[in-house]
């Protein structure tokens, strides 16, 4: 088939670059002449503009947007007029669900088909393939079909629990919004999974704490038994050895134990930690359907700590200390 890519970023370059690996032709466009250019060296046909890729697809045309939600409805927009009744706009990006339902309900009545494509793999796709969580008419995502098998990655050695496309990566979760629905709650899952590992990870680098002296006084809390907390672990060699064969093992395993490998003090990371949005409305999603979700609360919620989003909440307990019961802050 032949597809074009709109945004040739991290993922959108990889995923045209797997399509063209798997016979598939691609057309690509960017708002960077350079990225373009880089995909037309290795086989695919550049567009300047969204006019010049539409007018190089066959019909029934196949555009898939790989941009930031914020610009996909203008990007839409700017589509609509230069595509036919058939042509079909796949959003691969980490749009909400309800945008895509509205997208949906919008598109239709002039005939162009939107499908909206939860993608997960990352940098590393070009390689592993993508998990791909799609929603859509039933119709448009069998002709789709071949783009899909070309991205996901493939049957795995594993024992399969099932027998459809999602043994091989990928899966038709239902109509126009589930797709995104899925993804936006795989990211949910991301978020506590990281926490996770984070949390111990930083318990087992704390476990020395009984070596160091602490401070003697009225707000200090002592530590009861400093003779229980005096190992000091290869907390590197620890993530490698949950790797092999322990009920924690994971591909975000694998990344971290890499990058402790090579850099065991983690220099060079702050602790800022961003969120895209899943991870909330993960939650919003959780609340209207009134489903306890604390963990991935707690996972979101740290991530706004890490960029100081708690320092007037903790500037009031420290005023409040010091009101009732004249608490000085220690320097």
């Amino acid at each position: 088939m032949k597809i074009g890519m709109i945004g040739l970023g991290r993922m959108g370059s990889n995923m045209a670059r797997r399509l063209m690996h798997g016979g598939h032709a691609a057309v690509v466009y960017d708002r960077s002449a350079d990225a373009v250019a880089a995909l037309t060296k290795e086989g695919a046909t550049g567009a300047a503009s969204l006019a010049e890729l539409v007018a190089a697809l066959p019909a029934p045309r196949v555009v898939c947007l790989m941009i930031p939600v914020a610009y996909v409805d203008a990007t839409v927009d700017a589509l609509l007029p230069l595509l036919s009744p058939g042509d079909i706009i796949i959003d691969g990006g980490n749009s909400h669900y309800q945008d895509d339902m509205a997208r949906h309900a919008r598109l239709s009545p002039r005939g162009v088909h939107y499908v909206d494509m939860g993608t997960s793999g990352g940098v590393w796709g070009l390689e592993r393939g993508y998990c791909l969580m799609i929603g859509g008419e039933t119709p448009v995502v069998q002709l789709l079909d071949p783009i899909f098998a070309a991205l996901a990655p493939g049957a795995s050695s594993g024992i399969a629990t099932t027998s459809g496309t999602e043994t091989r990566g990928y899966l038709h979760c239902g109509p126009c919004g589930a797709g995104h629905f899925v993804k936006m709650v795989h990211n949910g899952i991301e978020y506590g999974l990281m926490a996770a590992y984070a949390e111990g990870l930083n318990i087992l680098q704390h476990a020395n704490a009984g070596k160091t002296r602490a401070e003697t006084d009225a707000e200090t809390t002592p530590l009861a038994h400093p003779e229980h907390y005096q190992f000091d672990f290869d907390v590197a060699a620890i993530a490698e050895v949950w790797r092999h064969g322990s009920v924690i093992q994971s591909w975000l395993l694998d990344l971290t134990a890499a990058e402790l490998a090579k850099n065991p003090s983690l220099n060079g990371f702050a602790g800022r930690v961003s969120d895209s949005g899943e991870g909330r409305w993960t939650l919003q999603a959780a609340n209207d359907e009134g489903v306890p979700a604390p963990v991935l609360a707690a996972a979101l919620f740290q991530r706004f700590s890490s960029r100081g989003a708690d320092a007037f909440a903790t500037q009031v307990l420290s005023a409040m200390r010091l009101g009732f019961g004249g608490h000085a802050e220690k320097k």
